[in-house]
């Protein structure tokens, strides 16, 4: 232990790829925690994962405190780990928090804040792959996660509408299963009353994401109009109007006010695209 703390500025002679490589290993084993803490403790995470290692600490002013983010994440990550084998889905609760201590706020009254980090979490993903030297085919998945890992939680806080569920999973597509995993695994408090709560909430959520799913047909969603289509009707060429009215004809869809089918598409845009058109 001693030498690897002392040794480990000669990291620097080790390629990226080979850091990266050995930074997955450990993600893929039973209990990520462990590794992941033997890195903290000897300094290594310091220089192989410089943005994890900033999530330690805690600080505290009067009667309010936060918890130590790095601990909470090895949580995190052990509990997604206890679900599931996908490598990246690991990796999305590895740095689900990684721009907490970029956003911390003291608010008075309130306590501490970290308003936008999930946006700007996500936002950081692409110069942290090609940093790492990590497959970018899998940033988005990544991305996705990092960016909507609060959305259930605010659903599970306020009246679920079908309206947010199509939203949610419309943004999410085929990673809304993952997402929920991740959301559950999020919940570290120690107060088993809330636990139960939120794993209550959740599962409210879930089957309210099932009934849209199997009404509205929103995961991986393809637009009942074509643009083609659109155009043939209208007598446009390609065009922001086309794009104008897609998107019309998607924000009918995911607020319920038609089904997502293509009958029900064509009859709202004819409908809509002369008001539209003139705009």
């Amino acid at each position: 232990m001693a030498a690897l703390a002392s040794m480990r500025q000669r990291l620097s002679i080790v390629s990226q790829e080979r850091i990266t490589e050995e930074l997955l290993k450990i993600l893929r084993t039973m209990e990520p925690s462990v590794g992941l803490r033997l890195l903290f403790d000897t300094g290594v995470m310091e220089i192989v994962f410089p943005e994890i290692a900033r999530l330690a600490g805690v600080d505290q002013r009067r009667d309010h405190h936060h918890k130590d983010v790095f601990l909470h994440t090895c949580i995190v990550v052990d509990n997604v780990a206890k679900q599931s084998d996908k490598l990246w889905l690991r990796f999305a609760a590895l740095v689900h928090d990684i721009a907490k201590p970029r956003t911390k706020a003291y608010k008075e009254g309130t306590g501490w804040t970290f308003h936008g980090h999930e946006e700007l979490g996500a936002r950081m993903m692409k110069g942290l792959f090609r940093k790492m030297r990590l497959p970018m085919d899998a940033l988005p998945y990544v991305e996705k996660l990092v960016r909507l890992h609060l959305r259930p939680m605010v659903l599970v806080d306020s009246i679920v509408t079908d309206s947010a569920v199509r939203r949610l999973v419309f943004d999410t597509g085929d990673a809304i299963d993952d997402l929920m995993m991740l959301c559950r695994a999020d919940i570290t408090s120690k107060n088993p009353t809330l636990v139960k709560k939120y794993l209550r909430n959740y599962e409210i959520v879930l089957q309210k994401i099932k009934q849209v799913e199997e009404k509205d047909r929103l995961r991986n969603w393809q637009p009942p109009l074509k643009g083609d289509e659109i155009m043939s009707v209208c007598g446009l060429s390609p065009g922001r109007k086309v794009g104008d009215l897609k998107k019309a004809i998607e924000e009918a869809i995911l607020e319920g006010e038609i089904p997502n089918e293509h009958d029900a598409a064509l009859n709202y845009l004819l409908k809509i695209k002369d008001e539209i058109l003139k705009s």
